[in-house]
């Protein structure tokens, strides 16, 4: 039985990790194959069609939408996940390093970890709490680079970007899961456009022209990151500890970084290779299960065990 639930764990831990390395490619795909200077309307042309795509699909499987104090809920999550955090992560993006931009991301288990005692009054372990810190270390060292532009707005844009995520993380486990995952993920998307379709408008005004390449990028941060990843995402956080998700979304600063050496041909310093091997080690060690322990025998029953197996 424990190792029919350690295989389960592991096949939901690898399964979930699949979303944050598919977000790894965001910075790539946003600087090398869309519009520059308009992040709001890319944060749209990412999100709407997303929430689109999931919601006809889901009617093949099974219609469904929130009803009554759902909507508040499905709301909630997904201005937090994406009418807030995706304009702001696109605003750092675009103002800052790709290095620079993700390193706010590894504050991600730090900022779970204290949201989840605010809002619903869990108290992280002290495990939680070192290897929250050790991987954020770990995210640094990789990501960022001495020299490095620090725009202030960028950074702020960043930080905030993520606290918004980590408050998803945490509403997201709260909340009972929905009969429908594909609907109530393009549900929340939909809820978070609503909110960045007119602050595009107003701020970027009438989205430009979209050439070959913008579109192929558009399809894969909207498809691929997006609506896939994110459907992946939510089922992981329902089924995996708390702590173990936002251990998981460092992998989506360490696979930038690792698509900035292969793709643009980025070099890796001896500091980088090992933040790499601390950031791995942490999310390793902070999303091990910990060892079942054996069931106590009551105290008659231990004596007696311990009588039989005395040498005679």
């Amino acid at each position: 039985m424990i190792m029919k639930e350690n295989r389960s764990n592991l096949a939901s831990l690898g399964m979930t990790a699949l979303a944050p390395i598919a977000w790894g490619t965001t910075y790539l795909t946003i600087t090398e194959l869309l519009p520059a200077g308009v992040p709001l309307s890319v944060a749209v042309a990412r999100v709407v069609p997303a929430g689109v795509a999931l919601l006809l699909v889901a009617r093949l499987v099974s219609p469904w939408r929130p009803r009554g104090g759902e909507w508040r809920q499905t709301f909630l999550i997904g201005l937090c996940n994406f009418g807030i955090f995706f304009p702001l992560l696109t605003v750092a993006v675009y103002r800052l390093p790709g290095g620079v931009a993700a390193a706010a991301g590894g504050l991600g288990p730090i900022l779970v970890a204290l949201l989840s005692w605010a809002i619903v009054k869990r108290r992280p372990t002290r495990r939680e709490w070192v290897i929250g810190v050790v991987a954020a270390s770990g995210v640094g060292m990789v990501v960022v680079r001495p020299g490095a532009h620090l725009d202030l707005v960028g950074v702020a844009a960043a930080v905030a970007a993520n606290v918004a995520f980590a408050t998803a993380v945490v509403l997201t486990k709260r909340a009972p899961a929905p009969p429908n995952r594909l609907a109530a993920t393009g549900w929340q998307l939909l809820s978070g456009g609503a909110v960045m379709v007119p602050l595009a408008l107003v701020v970027d005004g009438v989205p430009p022209a979209v050439s070959t390449s913008n579109l192929l990028g558009f399809l894969w941060l909207s498809l691929g990151c997006t609506a896939a990843a994110f459907v992946v995402w939510f089922e992981g956080i329902r089924r995996l500890p708390p702590a173990a998700p936002p251990l998981l979304a460092l992998a989506a600063p360490i696979t930038g970084a690792a698509l900035g050496w292969m793709m643009l041909g980025e070099s890796l310093s001896v500091v980088q290779l090992v933040g790499f091997a601390v950031t791995i080690g942490a999310i390793a060690a902070g999303t091990r299960p910990l060892p079942a322990l054996a069931p106590l025998l009551p105290l008659p029953q231990a004596v007696q065990a311990a009588m039989a197996c005395r040498p005679s």
